[in-house]
């Protein structure tokens, strides 16, 4: 059986300390940039000794440029190599190049794909470069966790739609709970009890999506160099 190994693009998402403890057998990079799968799809031309299995998850957003599609295609029709997407620009990616080989893992990946989702900035954040802390919310996670609220009651719909509503209009660097909340209070100052039950319950029950599906796309991997 020919010998696997796993590369794995991952910052915002889900940290390289706690991938770790659920793949430890795998070459962690920081988030993806313009030109690194590239990189990789000359290396595996170059040499073709052992099967890669790589993950992409994060890339950048505005710290420089993020991978292109066709860059990616390039990684995703080379021999011996499994290309999978999760959680973030990884989802995107898989929905665009999944007809050429690309997996797609997690939820985020099937909201795109369904429709559901068709804007880059549900995914988009900005980070630290040094150890990618979160520096904005996903709207993809802010839906998420305000979802989460209203099905353990913490806010009703109406609560619900005007933070999502407000979250979406905000650019997405400059989208995080303390910038959203104070804009949904001056937008709709009637509903400003919900908003202050949200703001509670977030500080210490946020969770993450995107961070779910980084994991998700880790057992994969997983799976595959146990196969």
């Amino acid at each position: 059986m020919a010998k696997r190994r796993a590369i794995i693009f991952l910052g915002p998402s889900l940290g390289h300390e706690q991938a770790r403890k659920l793949l430890p057998d795998a070459e962690y990079r920081p988030p993806a940039r313009k030109g690194d799968l590239l990189a990789l799809s000359a290396a595996r031309r170059a040499s073709r000794e052992e099967e890669v299995v790589v993950g992409l998850v994060d890339g950048v957003f505005l710290l420089d440029y993020p991978p292109t599609p066709i860059e990616v295609y390039q990684l995703a029709v080379q021999p011996n190599t499994v290309l999978a997407g999760a959680a973030s620009l990884g989802a995107l990616r898989a929905v665009e190049l999944e007809k050429f080989g690309m997996l797609g893992i997690g939820r985020i990946f099937r909201l795109f794909k369904s429709g559901r989702l068709d804007a880059d900035d549900e995914v988009a954040v900005t980070f630290t470069e040094n150890d990618h802390r979160l520096l904005s919310e996903a709207m993809v996670d802010i839906r998420y966790n305000l979802i989460l609220a209203l099905k353990k009651g913490v806010i009703d719909k109406k609560t619900m739609r005007a933070i999502g509503r407000t979250a979406k209009r905000i650019y997405f660097p400059h989208r995080n709970y303390s910038h959203i909340l104070d804009e949904a209070r001056r937008q709709h100052p009637s509903l400003a009890p919900g908003f202050d039950d949200f703001e509670k319950y977030i500080t210490s029950n946020r969770t993450s999506l995107k961070a779910r599906d980084a994991a998700e796309l880790l057992e994969f991997v997983k799976g595959r160099l146990e196969a």
